[in-house]
């Protein structure tokens, strides 16, 4: 019998890992790390801020990590704490998770970047360049958030040239993924352009666990009319193809 990938993902209680978790359970072995208390099977909390319990916290024939912590924060840029608080979790762990690949011989990172690394060219979900954003593209930001999504990039494009660490990261720079995709891309014009559906999450992140890119960053937007961001890239170098854009949703109210 053919043995599943054994892959981690931390953060994975939130919207993308569920998503991930159903959609794949059937190719790969999952283990959820988050802080969120659960008691389900697979599943162990802690808090990735700290590096030597999630270096304990991660399956030692783990084949890859999936980095997908997110907080939210208002007043980053003005209040010290909640300055801290935002690179605790979008640069200190993502540091933290390459070094437990590197330190635990994990050969794959998948980290789920965002298109708000460049969202000083977007407005409402339209690009303002007259064409699609693409990763060529200066990333300019309009937030902290941003900000320290491609510092965190920056810091998997060292280790990942770095040979003696034998490790290929993927940044994926996800879109908008809701839990309610039906209706929320119903009520929201924006993801009428910015969507990345649930068919389509879960087939850009199989393809960056396959991969045998070294290093690459991509955006995660389904193929929508008008979208801000170019796949083309994706399409090349994973074989991304969507297959679910906003306008499927909106033409099938039931999936």
């Amino acid at each position: 019998m053919h043995m599943k990938k054994k892959v981690t993902i931390i953060g994975g209680a939130g919207t993308i890992g569920n998503i991930l978790t159903k959609g794949l359970h059937d190719k790969y072995d999952f283990t959820i790390l988050d802080k969120t208390p659960n008691q389900g099977q697979n599943y162990v909390q802690v808090d990735a801020t700290n590096p030597d319990l999630l270096i304990e916290s991660i399956p030692k024939d783990c084949e890859c990590l999936i980095n997908l912590l997110t907080i939210k924060s208002d007043n980053d840029l003005e209040n010290v704490d909640e300055f801290h608080k935002m690179t605790d979790i979008h640069f200190m762990s993502s540091f933290y998770i390459f070094h437990a690949a590197i330190t635990l011989g994990i050969p794959k990172v998948v980290y789920a970047s965002s298109n708000h690394t460049t969202d000083y060219y977007e407005s409402n979900g339209i690009s303002k360049l007259g064409r699609e954003i693409n990763i060529s593209d200066y990333p300019y930001s309009r937030g902290l958030y941003g900000v320290l999504k491609l510092a965190s990039e920056n810091i998997g494009h060292i280790l990942a040239r770095e040979e003696s660490n034998n490790l290929s990261i993927i940044n994926l720079r996800i879109g908008s993924v809701h839990p309610d995709e039906h209706q929320t891309v119903r009520e929201d014009e924006r993801l009428h352009h910015t969507l990345l559906s649930h068919d389509d999450t879960i087939r850009l992140f199989d393809l960056a666990i396959q991969s045998n890119v070294k290093y690459g960053t991509y955006y995660g937007v389904s193929d929508n009319p008008k979208k801000p961001w170019s796949t083309e890239n994706a399409w090349k170098e994973l074989g991304f193809v969507s297959k679910v854009n906003s306008l499927d949703l909106l033409d099938n109210g039931e999936s």
